[in-house]
Order: structure tokens, then sequence, then C-alpha cells
């Protein structure tokens, strides 16, 4: 059977596309897409990714009129919120840490909410699950 490889592209809408790609740039280092086919594009470093479908009555991604939730991977969770909280942007820590690693909270300027990740390191060198996911049985799919 074909797997697909990775995530390829998020897409979302925005109120000003422009000045959002340019704040995910400043703040998260996520680079803005090439204006052509002849410049590289983006690209993330090996790790893992959590897909995970919620119910819709969920509240972890804080107010129901959001219906996704971007996590990015951090390599240093306290440098990254100082770094947020530097520039202006209300982070919320997590201070527990879980198994797979720390978790902070923010928004975007447009309200969608994200996550920042710093995992334990060992997730690549897990064994795969073969019976449904611990995250389908619960709320918190990255704790």
């Amino acid at each position: 059977m074909q797997k697909v490889l990775g995530i390829g592209g998020f897409f979302f809408r925005a109120r000003d596309p422009s000045t959002l790609a340019q704040w995910y740039e400043d703040h998260l280092g996520v680079e803005r897409t090439a204006p052509d086919y002849e410049h590289a594009y983006w690209a993330q470093e090996r790790g893992p990714t959590v897909f995970e479908p919620f119910s819709q009555e969920t509240d972890y991604f804080g107010d129901r009129k959001y219906t996704f939730m971007l996590n990015f991977r951090v390599a240093d969770l306290d440098a990254m919120v100082q770094q947020l909280r530097a520039a202006g942007v209300a982070v919320e820590v997590d201070e527990q840490t879980y198994p797979n690693g720390r978790f902070a909270r923010l928004q975007d300027p447009e309200g969608n909410p994200l996550a920042i990740w710093q995992p334990t390191g060992n997730e690549l060198s897990l064994p795969r699950a073969l019976k449904k996911s611990r995250a389908c049985s619960q709320e918190t799919p990255s704790k």
C-alpha cells in the first residue's frame, strides 16, 4: 500500500494573508512560500507529527469556532517562549512535563490557536502502535 510521506502543506483562510504569513515568519521562523517554482519552500526538520481528528464538542482548541490547532515542534521551549513574550505575544506554558515533552499555547494575530511542543527526543525510536491510538480515546493527543 502506498502511504503519504508527511504533511506537504497547511492551507487556511485569513483576513490578511500577507500580514499573517509575515507574523509566522517573524515569530516562529516559518518561511513564507516562495513566489515561484524556482526557489525552495520552508522545510521542517525530521520529527514526529501528530495527526488526530477530535470530536466537534472538544474544548481542546479553546473557542469552538476554531476547527483546528496547529502544533509546532521546537528545540527549546523556554527560549521560544522568551522570544515570543519579548515580541509581545501572550504565551501560556503548561507547567507539567508529559512523557512526550513540554507544551505551551498561544494564538496568532487572527486568534487561531497554536501550540508549541518540545518533544522528549525519543519519539522516532518508539515502536509503532498496532491498535487504536491513545489520542483517539482521550482529549489530549499530544499529552
